[in-house]
């Protein structure tokens, strides 16, 4: 079990928050329209990214262990044992990523916040 290094997990960071955007950027368009035509609620664009990213992670790593990003980098989640992590570690994983601040505690924890808490490592897959 090879942990992946930092620049694996920025290319992973690029290529994930691109998809990302994207799908929440053609989401909020879509607001957009409803809004104007049929005057529902206008939710600003944050809303559709910070809920669409935790919903993409979420779904991608529960299910598959890896995401597109981490697929293009091959790379994929694991536990502290090398297993495909549980369903409440994927969870706590996506809910920690909410916090902004996340990336900033590799130099205390030689690790993102995000897997710290959930107790899982990126790693070659």
């Amino acid at each position: 079990m090879n942990k992946v290094g930092t620049g694996t997990r920025v290319l992973n960071f690029l290529a994930d928050t691109a998809v990302i955007f994207l799908i929440s950027y053609i989401t909020a368009k879509i607001n957009q329209w409803y809004v104007m035509y049929y005057h529902i609620h206008y939710y600003r664009f944050a809303w559709f990214f910070f809920g669409i990213l935790f919903f993409y992670y979420l779904f991608f790593e529960s299910i598959f262990a890896r995401t597109p990003g981490k697929w293009l980098s091959i790379s994929k989640v694991a536990d502290e044992k090398g297993n495909k992590p549980g369903f409440i570690a994927i969870l706590i994983r996506s809910l920690t990523r909410l916090i902004l601040i996340d990336m900033f505690f590799i130099p205390f924890l030689d690790k993102t916040l995000h897997d710290y808490f959930s107790k899982t490592e990126v790693v070659e897959a």
